[in-house]
């Protein structure tokens, strides 16, 4: 059972969050009687914290406009969810994470007791968390801001963009959300330069400039699904498809994110993709641990065949030696 204190601080907790609550509410959500209620109030009220009571039948509880709470208490486990969390943001990509995390991590250390500023400071200088498949492009926390928040308040945005080939472009931009992948962040949405769904990486994205006018993000919009498929069907030289004899899961994850498109099918899994190395790609189908059957194209069966007798040939080598 937790003990008064505990309970004291959750109800100033509740209050901070949900700024006004009723006697009865507060009771329940606490676990404990109105009257014990009463006199957590008058015991936070004894600590200096300013309440505001408004009497009758709908009255309530309220903490006192503008006051300044004391600084945030986490228990052990917060704190190392805390610290982990701190830790992969450095991996995001961002210009001015680094920074921000480490005035963070400073003011932490400022209101925690030693026992557990020290387990924090094991965890930031011990843990490292990769998020990056491939090499990092940095990002800017201004567009990431600019774009969450026109994304959260479905409102179209003015923005300048250089594309990899170096060209400079101004569009019209409804932003359906944001990806972190592969090193980089994404926007996804309505390109209306190209009037179509477009992605674009924000380290080649200029200034951001919300504009008053709003658009409906489209039902059940996945900004990382839509990611995927985009760069997944990008044309390259061979197209080729294989039928992986295992379920979905197992398939995604034998393969990154960008490697194609994966159809659920009677016998397995359909797999979309193209290449321009087939011999590369033989290599890869060699290392599955499934089953697969190649549909298309047939040269890839030649080279398939190229690839189980070179790796014959050297089975037999290691087995000599």
């Amino acid at each position: 059972m937790a003990k008064p204190t505990t309970r004291v601080l959750a109800v100033l907790d509740l209050l901070q969050s949900h700024g006004r609550m009723s006697g009865p509410e507060l009771a329940q959500r606490v676990g404990v009687d109105v009257r014990t209620l009463r006199r957590y109030m008058v015991m936070l009220e004894d600590l200096g914290i300013p309440l505001t009571t408004e009497r009758g039948r709908h009255g309530a509880y309220m903490l006192v406009a503008g006051f300044k709470l004391p600084p945030m208490m986490f228990t052990n486990d917060e704190a190392v969810a805390l610290s982990v969390g701190m830790v992969a943001a450095r991996g995001l990509g961002l210009a001015d994470a680094a920074p921000a995390v480490a005035s963070v991590q400073a003011k932490l250390a400022r209101v925690m007791p030693d026992s557990l500023k020290r387990h924090v400071s094991a965890i930031a200088d011990t843990v490292k968390v990769d998020l990056q498949t491939s090499s990092t492009t940095p990002g800017s926390n201004a567009a990431l801001m600019a774009l969450t928040t026109a994304a959260q308040s479905q409102q179209r945005v003015s923005m300048s963009y250089d594309s990899a080939q170096g060209s400079h472009t101004e569009r019209q931009f409804d932003p359906y959300g944001l990806v972190y992948r592969a090193g980089g962040w994404y926007a996804l949405g309505m390109c209306h330069l190209r009037n179509g769904l477009r992605s674009f990486r924000l380290d080649r994205v200029g200034k951001v400039t919300l504009l008053d006018r709003h658009f409906k993000r489209p039902a059940n919009f996945d900004a990382l699904d839509q990611l995927v498929q985009s760069i997944a069907s990008m044309p390259r030289g061979r197209t080729i498809e294989v039928l992986l004899r295992t379920e979905l899961q197992t398939a995604q994850a034998a393969f990154s994110l960008a490697f194609g498109v994966f159809e659920p099918v009677k016998d397995g899994v359909l797999l979309h993709t193209s290449a321009d190395d087939l011999a590369w790609f033989a290599r890869r189908l060699a290392a599955l641990p499934f089953d697969f059957e190649i549909r298309a194209p047939a040269e890839l069966r030649t080279e398939l065949t190229i690839c189980a007798v070179r790796l014959q040939a050297l089975a037999e080598d290691a087995s000599q030696g």
